[in-house]
């Protein structure tokens, strides 16, 4: 038997010839029982396509009157992935697909079905693209992420439970203004109703969002956008490591580099770098890339994450044994 997804795309495939299909006969062209053809009717539904069901001996099912849709079935998990993802290639996020990426993401999103199309269109209507990149991105809650996208959108107040950063949980109540992907992380740029001040949350610390219904006006964020926002938030933040590594090379070879760290040059062909971080797993994959000798000044801890990595990349590449040496 097929599986769900590829029989779920055959199922609208042919009701998509807008006949109408006995309810028996259907299920006979899919090799399923009648039952799990209701199942799968139900998740068309679900999905937003409209199915009219007649019932009786001789019931059956068509898709209603003037519907003239694509097949496109994703559920809400991968309808986020697919306006994430393509907006992140649309911002430059692979260079040279932007425009591709863009296409395909309009295209993408005018063939969903209604509902998933206006959870995807808030999802990408506040989010605030920006320059910074990193290795990777920590998991997210797909379905959190459209509530808060949706009350952005709405100016709708949204109360969460929020973790600091000394694992205190606490209730906020706030008015959402942008989400904001930034390195390896998101964050909610939104005015805090109980602490009376704009505020950045990182979305991985952020859980159960709920909206309230209660509408506000949006207030005037004190920075240029809510990216810079987020940006001077992180700069101000204490961070548990201060990062000092002088590189045998240019600044201009380093560009890339300086969307996270500042780069201040030391000559033609040596530049010292400085962040703040609280972790190190990114400055060290970073300094692996950048295709030049350097040397760590601080943290200790630094030069001990690096040795750590050589050591397991050096195990990694020793020759093995062959089959043929080892002991019988």
């Amino acid at each position: 038997m097929a599986s769900t997804s590829s029989r779920t795309l055959r199922l609208l495939s042919l009701l998509q010839t807008h006949r109408y299909w006995p309810g028996q006969e259907l299920a006979d062209r899919l090799e399923i029982s009648p039952r799990t053809l209701r199942r799968d009717i139900d998740r068309l539904r679900e999905l937003g396509y409209p199915v009219d069901a007649h019932r009786g001996v001789d019931g059956g099912y068509q898709l209603a009157a003037g519907a003239a849709l694509p097949p496109l079935v994703v559920d809400d998990e991968e309808a986020v992935a697919l306006a994430v993802g393509m907006q992140a290639a649309a911002q430059g996020a692979v260079a040279g697909i932007e425009e591709p990426a863009l296409r395909a993401l309009t295209k993408v999103v005018q063939v969903m079905p209604p509902r998933l199309r206006k959870r995807v269109d808030a999802l990408r209507g506040v989010t605030v693209p920006t320059s910074w990149g990193g290795p990777r991105q920590d998991p997210l809650d797909p379905e959190a992420m459209i509530v808060i996208a949706q009350a952005c959108r709405d100016d709708e107040r949204l109360e969460f439970d929020y973790t600091a950063r000394g694992a205190e949980v606490s209730q906020r109540l706030v008015e959402p203004h942008r989400l904001v992907p930034l390195g390896r992380r998101w964050y909610l740029v939104a005015y805090d109703l109980h602490r009376h001040d704009w505020r950045s949350f990182r979305l991985d610390r952020l859980t159960a969002p709920r909206r309230t219904g209660a509408r506000f006006r949006p207030r005037e964020l004190p920075t240029a956008g809510a990216a810079d926002f987020v940006k001077r938030g992180i700069r101000d933040r204490p961070a548990t490591y201060q990062v000092e590594v002088v590189i045998e090379a240019g600044v201009e070879r380093l560009d890339q580099l300086g969307r996270w760290a500042a780069l201040e040059p030391l000559g033609p062909e040596r530049t010292l770098l400085r962040m703040q971080t609280d972790e190190l797993e990114w400055p060290a994959f970073s300094l692996g890339i950048c295709g030049a000798e350097f040397e760590v000044r601080s943290p200790p801890e630094l030069a001990d994450t690096l040795r750590e990595w050589a050591g397991r990349f050096s195990r990694s590449s020793a020759p093995r044994p062959s089959a043929s040496s080892e002991p019988r």
